[in-house]
């Protein structure tokens, strides 16, 4: 007997109804916002009515995956196996069995070479040797020009047969007997998966319940992907089909020549690999011929569209205008020549020269992970620097490489004189600007820049996705810029988008720079430009230093107040293992680098109460 779970009590209801759950990711949810009337749970983060319904309210808006007059036999098609069978009679047009979907990248069905013996993470996966396909495509409906193939997943869908073209309409002709379609608008089916992809869609949810049927049609299939699952189509006689004759479909031109070309498939047939081919025109046209790669609009053709000096936008998809991250993932225009300029700034400070000892280890120059050691970089560059050059120390911290299998260095200012140098040096650069965007973009009264690094790597075999900066009131930055990459490189950086489902990749660009802020993870992406000792690695790589190395710098600045001077205290004050400038004793803060009311406070010739 069915028990309607809504009318049990306590333990007595399923676990996933009465677990305590403190998990709450939409802060502006309200609990008593509901959709009045609709029958239909409100929006916001999945509660139990989500996951448990009464039966009432299934009665009313549930779709029953089985017309009850279909069941499973033995098919008489050769190499078929099993088929699906009509145990009374179905009328032309009846619908004989809806059916969920799940939207899959059709990359993601491909078997690669893979070897768990490699000592390297990076290399287990060999993605240049594609050794297979999936059996889960020969259940998937696709089009030879979509990036996306789609898989029913009801009862008895994955068992219909290919028929051939339809014939006739005459009873028990030859040729496929049903076809697929998508939902008619005022079908049950439509309006409760137009619900459904709805409520998957955040931002665009509708609280009155009435939603647009096969809304899945105007999208791009990285949306459709995205919603997985909340999307549906029909199977529907094309005749009338009586009872005990075989349900078929036709699997299309294509499959059908693949199944001709062959060799032996009695011997062979385990072995067959091809997706079953939709209808002519019911894949719509903007599903077709597109990338199903995540990109970044504001990065992807700055030739023709460059980012002003200064310039602070949102990261945004290519594929839907939408961006990344509402909060913590921008990019910032820099001026025309700016990582030239800061390169050479570090070039004649010693920087770029201690890097290329620590990152090959030479004798001297080996820090244990975690340990770090002060240098004066200057002293290595063979007498061309000055004495006051010489004097300025600075820190390396090789960053938890036994850990994470990586040789990350942070290279930072020890002493104060070190530090005002690279602040002169990036506001010589014209480092003001990018500061002045983001307080501008985002209103603030000022800024400090209250940390600066320098990382460099030339193998990353793991990473940890992370956060720099968190629980600061939505005041913090983390700006990134490249001084020195490797060209020919896959995507050096990771970037986890705010539903926290997608990971894009990104590379460094010159005079271009990335703003990370509260709770913006991300991590440096598996690479090996050279590691001597990865016999996978050819260190083809070459750079005009002779070791290929990346170098990166990263400013943390922040409006620095009341609201979240004791989480910036908690986070960065210290000497673990560089002092910040001690910018967290109390406020207002000792250094002001942008002020909204004072265009004299700037990185070289800062504002506030002074040290």
């Amino acid at each position: 007997m069915a028990v309607d779970s809504s009318e049990l009590k306590g333990e007595k209801k399923p676990y996933s109804e009465y677990r305590k759950n403190d998990y709450h990711p939409y802060a502006d949810y309200d609990e008593d916002d509901d959709d009045e009337g609709s029958g239909l749970p409100p929006k916001g983060p999945m509660r139990a009515d989500d996951i448990t319904q009464s039966l009432p309210w299934l009665n009313d808006n549930g779709v029953c995956l089985s017309s009850g007059k279909l069941r499973i036999d033995v098919s008489p098609i050769p190499f078929a196996g099993r088929g699906v069978f009509a145990t009374s009679h179905i009328k032309k047009g009846e619908v004989i069995l809806p059916t969920p979907l799940l939207a899959i990248r059709r990359e993601d069905l491909k078997i690669y070479h893979a070897d768990p013996d490699q000592k390297f993470h990076r290399n287990v996966v060999d993605k240049t040797r594609v050794i297979g396909q999936e059996l889960l495509l020969n259940y998937a409906f696709g089009h030879p020009d979509s990036p996306m193939v789609l898989v029913p997943n009801a009862p008895l869908a994955n068992f219909i047969n290919h028929g051939g073209p339809f014939v006739s309409e005459r009873p028990k002709s030859k040729g496929a007997n049903v076809q697929i379609r998508w939902p008619e608008a005022d079908s049950k089916t439509a309006k409760l998966f137009a619900w459904a992809y709805a409520r998957a869609m955040d931002e665009e949810y509708i609280g009155s319940g009435e939603h647009e049927a096969n809304a899945w049609l105007k999208h791009h299939p990285i949306e459709v992907m995205e919603r997985s699952g909340r999307l549906a189509f029909e199977y529907v006689a094309l005749r009338d089909i009586h009872n005990g004759e075989e349900i078929l479909i036709d699997y299309g031109s294509l499959w059908e020549q693949a199944w001709r070309d062959f060799a032996t498939p009695y011997a062979r047939a385990g072995y067959f690999r091809h997706d079953i081919g939709v209808p002519p025109g019911f894949y719509p046209d903007n599903w077709l011929n597109v990338s199903d790669r995540y990109e970044i609009a504001e990065i992807s053709d700055l030739e023709n569209n460059p980012l002003k000096v200064g310039e602070v936008l949102p990261m945004t998809w290519v594929h839907n205008g939408k961006p990344v991250s509402s909060k913590y993932a921008y990019v910032v225009g820099l001026q025309k020549g700016f990582s030239d300029a800061f390169l050479e700034y570090s070039e004649g400070k010693g920087i770029i020269e201690l890097y290329k000892k620590l990152l090959t280890e030479q004798d001297g120059f080996h820090l244990p992970s975690d340990g770090f050691k002060v240098y004066s970089p200057a002293t290595l560059l063979n007498g061309t620097a000055s004495g006051v050059d010489k004097k300025l120390e600075f820190f390396a911290h090789r960053y938890h490489s036994d850990q994470w299998n990586f040789n990350m260095h942070f290279i930072a200012a020890w002493d104060d004189a070190a530090r005002r140098s690279v602040l002169k040096a990036l506001g010589d650069a014209g480092f003001d600007a990018a500061v002045k965007g983001i307080g501008e973009r985002f209103g603030y009264d000022n800024m400090t820049c209250f940390h600066a690094s320098y990382m460099g790597v030339t193998r990353c075999d793991k990473s940890k996705m992370h956060s720099d900066i968190y629980a600061t009131d939505d005041k913090s930055w983390n700006i990134v810029f490249p001084l020195i990459t490797v060209e020919g490189t896959d995507p050096e950086l990771d970037i986890m988008a705010e539903d926290m489902n997608t990971v894009i990749g990104v590379h460094y660009l010159r005079d271009i720079a990335y703003a990370v802020g509260d709770f913006g993870y991300h991590q440096t992406r598996p690479i090996a430009y050279y590691d001597p000792d990865d016999e996978h690695d050819v260190n083809a790589y070459s750079t005009s230093s002779g070791v290929p190395i990346r170098v990166v710098f990263g400013a943390y600045c922040a409006q620095i107040d009341e609201t979240n001077v004791a989480m910036m205290r908690h986070i960065y004050d210290g000497d673990d293992p560089a002092p910040f400038a001690d910018q967290f004793v109390n406020v207002p803060m000792r250094e002001i680098h942008w002020d909204k009311n004072d265009v004299s406070s700037v990185l070289a010739s800062p504002g506030g109460k002074g040290l």
